[in-house]
């Protein structure tokens, strides 16, 4: 279907992203890098903006696109609330990916400035958490990343919500595999990778899949685990 979408509107912003979202997630970044390289998004087009950040941070080299990331967020659309926050974190998560520490604390303080306020707006708002958690996170606040996890899993429980239900676990594997609890992310892992859901980072509607794991610094720390290289091993 998504090809017969590309042969009618080939150069459709919103498919090519949702077809380099399917690549990343199977872990063919060739394939993703050429679907996004015809793409200028903007800020007003945070979805495309994203997989651009996250596919140069899958291959290691965000170099490039930390200054374009700048400029979108040099005058903020006060328009796209919380988003500018949400692409802050992303610049945070560049600049730490590309060795540069100290700019990405720098970001992710002001991330989160500019998302505290939002959160009291919008207190159920479970994507807007999952930002501030993996925000705390960045900036090594451990006992407020997990509790807004807690407060993540409580806004839309699984129960609920089949679809975007699993995705603060997937924020809780990210928190616990960064700050030193191993037994904490492959657990959230295991949980999540039979589980067909919204991924609660990368956007398309794809799932955190096997080759996302073994692309993705943010597991890093768990790369030597074997519970971890037996997740990696699924396709």
């Amino acid at each position: 279907k998504l090809d017969q979408v590309l042969n009618i509107t080939p150069d459709d912003p919103d498919t090519l992203n949702f077809k380099a979202n399917i690549a990343q997630a199977e872990g063919d970044l060739p394939r993703a890098s050429a679907l996004l390289a015809p793409l200028h998004p903007g800020a007003d087009a945070p979805a495309a903006l994203e997989a651009q950040v996250y596919q140069a941070i899958l291959e290691r080299n965000p170099g490039p696109i930390i200054p374009r990331l700048k400029q979108i967020l040099a005058k903020p659309d006060p328009a796209m609330g919380y988003f500018n926050g949400e692409l802050r974190f992303w610049l945070g998560w560049a600049q730490e990916v590309a060795g540069d520490h100290a700019a990405a604390q720098e970001s992710w303080r002001q991330a989160r400035s500019e998302l505290e306020p939002f959160l009291k707006e919008q207190p159920e708002n479970y994507s807007l958490i999952g930002d501030l958690a993996l925000t705390n996170l960045g900036l090594g606040d451990k006992a407020a990343a997990f509790k807004l996890i807690e407060r993540e899993i409580a806004a839309v429980p699984i129960e609920k919500d089949a679809l975007d239900g699993p995705a603060p676990t997937e924020i809780l594997g990210r928190v616990a595999a960064q700050t030193g609890e191993p037994d904490r992310a492959i657990a959230a892992l295991q949980k999540l990778l039979p589980t067909p859901y919204e991924s609660a980072l990368i956007g398309g509607s794809v799932p955190l899949t096997p080759a996302l794991l073994r692309l993705d610094p943010m597991f890093d720390p768990l790369r030597n685990d074997p519970r971890f290289q037996k997740l990696c091993e699924g396709k």
